[in-house]
C-alpha cells in the first residue's frame, strides 16, 4: 500500500474509536491494529519514514487494501482487536509461543474417573489442569495424589449395568492396595466422587480444604475405633504436609492473584506470570512473544494476559502488573503496587524474568561458542592435511577378525566435528577369505562409495582407513574404480597416530600431539575400532551359539532348543536313547535324531 493509496483514503477515515486491518490482493489480514482516534493512527503509517521499522514497510509493500471498523469506546476496540487477533492470527501481529509441547494432569469425564498426565488435550468433557512446563513437577503431584488417594488405572467401562452383571474381576492393584476396587462394586461413586473433588482442590490450590477433608476422615474413623485407619490418614497428612511447605507461600493476606511482568529486547518480548492460589504460588511461567510491528509494553502485556490467564485457567479477579493498562475485560482488578507484599510479588516475576533471559543468552553465547570452536578445529585440520576443502564431512573405515573368521569391517560418519551416529555402518566381508585385510578394506570402500554414488547421496570431503600403507592403497584402488581418486581427500592411519599416510607419498605427515586436529582424528578412529569391533563380537556370539543339531536334516530351531533344554548338551542327547528321544520330541523327530546319530 503506497502513500498514494493513503491519500486517496483519508478523507474517509473518521477521527474516532475503531479497529482497522490492512490486507493482501487475496484479501488476507496481514495486520490487525486499534486506535483511539483511526485517522491520527493511520496517518502514522504514512509518515517519516525514518522512525517506520522495516517490518512496517515490509507489511505496508505486501498490503493491497485498508479495512476499518467503528466502535464506541477505546475498550470496545480493545476487545475487537483481540477477538480479531485470536480468529485470524495475522502474520504481523505479535505472536506468543503456544503451549503444545507442555504437559496436563487429565481429569477424565467417565464413571470413576482416571487422573492421569498426558499431552494432547482432548475436548471431550474431561477436566485438565495445567499447562506444566515441568514434567517433573507433574510426576511429583501424581505421586502425591496416588500416595493421598486410591484411584484407579485401568480403562475398563465401570458402567452400572456391567458392575451389577458381575463383569470384572479385582485385579493386582487391588491387592497391593493401590486401588479400592469400584469395579466389584466395593467402593461406590459417591465414595469415589469426593476423592476425584478433593483431587481438583490440590491441583487448583486449594490446599486447605484437602487437609480439612483428611483430618476430618482421620477424626471419624478414631471415633469408630478404627485405630490403624486413622495412623494410615495421619501418615497421609504428613505427606501433604511435607508437599504443601515445599510451595512457595507468600502471605496468609494474600489469596488468588495473578501477577505478571514484561521486558523486550529488539526482537523479542518475555513475560512472566505467577499464579498465587490461596496465598501460595502454584504456576510461574515465562512466555517469549515475537513483538512484529507491536514495540509499546502496555500493548504488549495487554494482548499477552488475556492468553495466558485462559491457558492456565485463572479465575482471579485482580492481577498485578509493573504499569497501568487497559484490558478487555472490566471486571478484573488492575493493581501496580509501590509497596507491600504485592510489590514483593512483582519484584519476584521480574527476578524470574530477568532470570530466564539470562539463561536464554547464555545458552545463545555457549552455541556460539561451540559452533565457533567447531569451525576453528575443521579450519586447524584442513591446514594440518593441507585440503581444499573444509573437512565437514568425515568418514573412518576400520576392519576386524580373528585369524580371518567372521572377518567384517566398520565405517563411522563425523559431520561437524561430531559423531553422526545415525550414519554409521556394518559390513559383512563377502568377497574375501582368509586374513586379508587389504582385500576386506577394498571391498568396503567399494560398497560404501558405490551406494552413495548410485543414490546420489553426498560424498564426504576426507576419508580415514585405519591401516597405514597397504589398507590405503587398497582403498585407493576401489575409489579409482570408481572415478572418485583425487575428488575425495583420503588419508592413511599408522598404527602410532602421529603417522598419517597420503597416497603416492613415502613419508608420513606427523600432526602436533597437542593439535585439536589430531585429538578429532584419534576419536574417528577410536570409534570405528569400537564399532567394528563390537559388530565382531557379535557376530562371533552368534556362530558359537550354533549347535550340530542345526546340522541334522529335519531338525528345526526350536526342536533344537527343546532337546538342549531337556538333555542340556549335545553330548548327552548323543547318548540317550531312542525312548528317551520319543517322549521329548515325539516319534519322527527321534527317528531323525536316531538316524544321524546312529542305531542305538
Amino acid at each position: 500500500m503506497t502513500f498514494e493509496d493513503y491519500k486517496k483514503l483519508a478523507p474517509s477515515i473518521p477521527q474516532t474509536p475503531g479497529v482497522y486491518q490492512y490486507k493482501d490482493n487475496l484479501g488476507v489480514t496481514l495486520y490487525v491494529g486499534k486506535a483511539k482516534n483511526l485517522k491520527n493512527r493511520i496517518a502514522s503509517y504514512f509518515g517519516n519514514k525514518k522512525h517506520i521499522s522495516g517490518k512496517t514497510k515490509t507489511m505496508l509493500k505486501n498490503a493491497a487494501k485498508l479495512e476499518f471498523t467503528l466502535v464506541e469506546t477505546e475498550t470496545d476496540a480493545l476487545l475487537l482487536e483481540s477477538t480479531l487477533i485470536k480468529d485470524l492470527q495475522p502474520r504481523y501481529n505479535v505472536m506468543l509461543k503456544d503451549g503444545k509441547s507442555y504437559v496436563y494432569i487429565c481429569i477424565k469425564k467417565e464413571r470413576f474417573p482416571r487422573v492421569f498426565l498426558t499431552r494432547r488435550v482432548i475436548r471431550d468433557g474431561s477436566t485438565y489442569f495445567g499447562p506444566y512446563t515441568s514434567k517433573y513437577k507433574v510426576t511429583i503431584i501424581l505421586d502425591l495424589i496416588k500416595q493421598l488417594f486410591k484411584l484407579r488405572t485401568c480403562t475398563l467401562n465401570l458402567s452400572e449395568k456391567n458392575i451389577k452383571a458381575n463383569k470384572f474381576k479385582v485385579c493386582l492393584e487391588y491387592h497391593i492396595k493401590n486401588c479400592d476396587a469400584p469395579c466389584v462394586n466395593y467402593e461406590s461413586e459417591k465414595e469415589y466422587n469426593h476423592k476425584i473433588f478433593q483431587i481438583k482442590n490440590i491441583l487448583k490450590g486449594h490446599f486447605k480444604q484437602v487437609k480439612n477433608y483428611i483430618k476430618e476422615e482421620m477424626q471419624k474413623q478414631a471415633e469408630q475405633l478404627n485405630f490403624e485407619k486413622a495412623q494410615a490418614l495421619k501418615e497421609k497428612l504428613t505427606v501433604f504436609e511435607n508437599y504443601q511447605s515445599k510451595s512457595t507461600v507468600v502471605s496468609t493476606s494474600i489469596l488468588d492473584l495473578d501477577v505478571f511482568s514484561i521486558q523486550v529486547d529488539e526482537q523479542m518480548a518475555y513475560v512472566n506470570y505467577l499464579k498465587i492460589i490461596d496465598g501460595a504460588i502454584i504456576h510461574a511461567q515465562t512466555s517469549e512473544m515475537t513483538m512484529n510491528l507491536n514495540q509499546d509494553k502496555q500493548q504488549l502485556l495487554a494482548y499477552a494476559i488475556p492468553i495466558l490467564r485462559k491457558r492456565f485457567e485463572s479465575v482471579s479477579t485482580e492481577i498485578v502488573v509493573p504499569f497501568d493498562l487497559l484490558l478487555p475485560q472490566n471486571d478484573i482488578q488492575i493493581t501496580v503496587p509501590v509497596i507491600g507484599d504485592k510489590k514483593k510479588l512483582l519484584d519476584l516475576s521480574e527476578k524470574n524474568l530477568k532470570y530466564f533471559i539470562h539463561q536464554k543468552l547464555r545458552k545463545a553465547t555457549e552455541y556460539a561458542n561451540r559452533q565457533t570452536s567447531t569451525e576453528r578445529v575443521l579450519t586447524t585440520l584442513q591446514k594440518d592435511l593441507g585440503i581444499k576443502e573444509l573437512p565437514i564431512h568425515i568418514e573412518c573405515f576400520d576392519n576386524s577378525n580373528i585369524m580371518g573368521t567372521n572377518p567384517v569391517s566398520s565405517c563411522v560418519v563425523f559431520k561437524n566435528a561430531k559423531p553422526s551416529k545415525k550414519d554409521y555402518r556394518h559390513y559383512n566381508v563377502k568377497t574375501v577369505e582368509g586374513p586379508n585385510d587389504f582385500a576386506s578394506m577394498e571391498e568396503v570402500v567399494y560398497r560404501r562409495y558405490k551406494r552413495l554414488l548410485d543414490e546420489k547421496q553426498s560424498l564426504p570431503q576426507l576419508i580415514l582407513i585405519d591401516g597405514g600403507k597397504g589398507q590405503l592403497s587398497a582403498a585407493v584402488s576401489s575409489l579409482k574404480k570408481l572415478d572418485l581418486y583425487g575428488k575425495v581427500t583420503i588419508v592413511g592411519i599408522a598404527k602410532r597416530l602421529e603417522e598419517l599416510y597420503f597416497p603416492g607419498e613415502s613419508a608420513p605427515l606427523h600432526i602436533n600431539k597437542k593439535s585439536e586436529s589430531l585429538k578429532l582424528i584419534q576419536h574417528a578412529r577410536n570409534e570405528s575400532h569400537r564399532f567394528a569391533i563390537n559388530f565382531h563380537r557379535l557376530k562371533r556370539s552368534k556362530a558359537m551359539l550354533h549347535s550340530e543339531l542345526h546340522d541334522i536334516p529335519g531338525i528345526g530351531p526350536k526342536t533344537a532348543e527343546k532337546l538342549l533344554a531337556h538333555f542340556g548338551s549335545v553330548k548327552k542327547i548323543r547318548e540317550a536313547n531312542m525312548e528317551v528321544w520319543e517322549k521329548v520330541i515325539g516319534k519322527a523327530l527321534a527317528k531323525k535324531l536316531n538316524g544321524y546319530f546312529g542305531e542305538k
